[in-house]
Formats: C-alpha cells, structure tokens, sequence
C-alpha cells in the first residue's frame, strides 16, 4: 500500500471505517495521515527470526541502527492519541506454529508497549 485506502461498513449501531495505511517506511507520511483519526489502530508483527527483531528494534545512531518500523509504527499511534492496539502476529509457519515463539513475542511487545505508554 502506498496511500491510504478506505472501506466502510456499518452496523445497527456503528459506522465503521477501515483505513489501509502503508507500513514501508518511505511512505510514512501517508501511514501518519491514514492513522490521525483512528480510534483503534490493527499492527501486524511478524514471527521469523529476526524478523520480529528488526520490527521491535531500538534505534541507536551510535551503531546506525534504525528503529524498527512497527516500534515506530506503535509511538506514532501513541502520539496520535489511539489508545487501543489489536497486534497480529503473522508468519507462524516460519516457527512451525510454537506456542513457546508466540509467546516470547506477546512478552516482548507488551514490554514494548507499555514503555510506550500503551496500558
């Protein structure tokens, strides 16, 4: 996805709109103008080794280390004012669906989140 793209559906109660935002850091413009009206934000992670790694990192100029794009992705929600995250981790079948994988990634990243601000 490079712009936003949007779907809407409603129930008897809710107007709900769904927002496509880009996730490729080049576009992050576009992600940041997608998510301002957000009340929940959906991020996916992925499971792989090193994948989840690179997604959560640290930035650290010292060692040219960049911020992981979904660790950017949540703080930019954060500062947008969404308060409530759905997380997906995706790409199970690279750890051949461990349960034990699942849960050192959910550990970290409500880690993660809370140093963010997330409650």
């Amino acid at each position: 996805t490079i712009q936003c793209n949007t779907k809407e559906f409603f129930t008897d109660k809710y107007h709900y709109t769904i927002v496509d935002a880009p996730g490729h850091k080049d576009y992050i413009k576009n992600m940041i103008t997608g998510s301002a009206t957000a009340d929940v934000g959906l991020l996916l992670v992925p499971a792989e080794k090193g994948g989840f790694e690179a997604a959560i990192a640290k930035a650290d100029a010292k060692l040219g280390v960049e911020e992981g794009q979904t660790r950017q992705h949540a703080r930019l929600l954060y500062l947008l004012g969404v308060e409530q995250l759905i997380v997906g981790i995706n790409k199970m079948d690279s750890c051949q669906w461990s349960e034990d994988r699942f849960n050192e990634i959910k550990e970290e990243f409500v880690k993660m989140l809370q140093l963010i601000g997330f409650k």
